[in-house]
């Protein structure tokens, strides 16, 4: 499933068991909702939060967000049902959590195609176990439906015996190993969440780390971070204005049959262009989702 220019700049977890929560996601500005029936809910709420999330994705409302469901491992007492349910849901996407393999993507596949699910039914990922970032390309290649990568890296630190810290060394191998796969793939990837919600600085700062390292936005865990996360992984005036630029001069230089063209003394190639119009589709899709929200 190749990535589409929609911006994914801000991902907000939403616990299926709080129906007060779900109602507010309608009108919060994150790109993306995931509504979960996983990490935040215990499970005497499980079937309940199942429920909830169902009756919010039929009520609809919820405009240009993107609406994926985080469900239950498929080898726990809740997973099967949960993907069995969500397949016609009309979420675009399902996130399976703790995968460490492309297989355990196939049989979650096999599920949803079992339960009648779209074909434009995006399969995501939670990459927050050792194995699963090793296997990270096998995963990231496991199916045609695959929309993305998510980042667990709470887990991932847990399991890694390592620790948070400002820079995130312990774990720069690991994101960029799933960045790397996300990338020869096509297909999205998201940073992790940062903890810290009294830490405005340091979740900037990781807005910003995580941008420059290559991710497409952060997952996030209340709704004061969107406007950060918002901002830092939009595109600037300085980047659209340049875009704008080598796309215009590469157009008319390829008119003329030049391949190569200099701007400013910049060696501008075919790749450069490419990154030039992803990030003006992308300002537009913003800018039209604005619009309507006003």
């Amino acid at each position: 499933m190749p990535m589409t220019p929609r911006p994914r700049r801000s991902l907000l977890y939403m616990p299926g068991s709080n129906a007060r929560a779900l109602e507010k996601g309608r009108n919060l500005d994150a790109d993306s909702l995931i509504l979960d029936l996983e990490d935040a809910i215990t499970p005497d709420a499980k079937e309940i939060a199942r429920s909830q999330i169902l009756d919010a994705l039929n009520k609809g409302g919820y405009g240009h967000r993107e609406l994926i469901v985080r469900v239950n491992a498929i080898n726990t007492l809740w997973g099967k049902e949960d993907i069995a349910a969500m397949a016609t849901s009309g979420a675009h996407g399902i996130l399976l959590p703790k995968v460490d393999s492309a297989i355990m993507v196939q049989e979650a596949e096999a599920l949803m195609v079992a339960s009648k699910a779209p074909d434009d039914m995006a399969i995501w990922t939670m990459m927050e176990t050792p194995l699963g970032i090793l296997h990270s390309e096998e995963i990231a290649f496991s199916s045609s439906r695959m929309g993305g990568l998510v980042l667990g890296t709470s887990d991932l630190v847990k399991n890694l015996h390592c620790s948070h810290t400002h820079e995130r060394l312990p774990i720069v191998t690991s994101l960029g190993l799933c960045i790397l796969a996300a990338r020869a793939a096509g297909i999205a990837v998201i940073d992790g969440v940062h903890t810290d919600l009294s830490d405005d600085k340091g979740f900037e700062y990781s807005c910003r780390q995580g941008l420059e390292m290559g991710f497409d936005g952060k997952s996030l865990i209340h709704p004061k971070t969107i406007e950060i996360a918002n901002s830092v992984y939009s595109p600037s005036e300085d980047e659209l204005l340049w875009s704008r630029t080598i796309i215009e001069a590469h157009g008319k230089a390829k008119k003329e049959g030049q391949g190569v063209i200099v701007i400013e003394g910049k060696v501008i190639e075919e790749l450069d262009v490419q990154n030039a119009k992803r990030l003006v589709a992308m300002a537009d899709f913003i800018l039209a989702t604005e619009s309507k929200a006003v």
